[in-house]
């Protein structure tokens, strides 16, 4: 949220595709509103907590649509998934 700012944005190309990976806790509110801004055609979304990332896609519903999840064991004796998600601009 500190980073991706609106003056970030003016300073650097408009992405085809935007790769997001928060922490746990998911991605701030200021900066689900900047990648709504910014409109990628396409956002992949990698999450090491499925509630949070079910939370922030709920945020975007209303101009993405989910193409894709695909969860992937990264470690395997717990149980811990990473999901990965992509989103398609409606």
């Amino acid at each position: 949220k500190d980073v991706f700012t609106e003056e970030f944005l003016a300073n650097h190309p408009k992405p085809n595709v935007l790769v997001t990976d928060p922490p746990r806790d998911g991605m701030h509110q200021k900066v689900v509103e900047q990648i709504l801004k910014l409109a990628p055609p396409k956002i992949v979304y990698v999450s090491c907590n499925s509630a949070t990332q079910a939370r922030d896609l709920a945020l975007m519903k209303e101009h993405y649509d989910v193409a894709k999840i695909l969860p992937v064991d990264m470690f395997p004796q717990t149980h811990h998934v990473e999901n990965i998600a992509l989103l398609i601009k409606k």
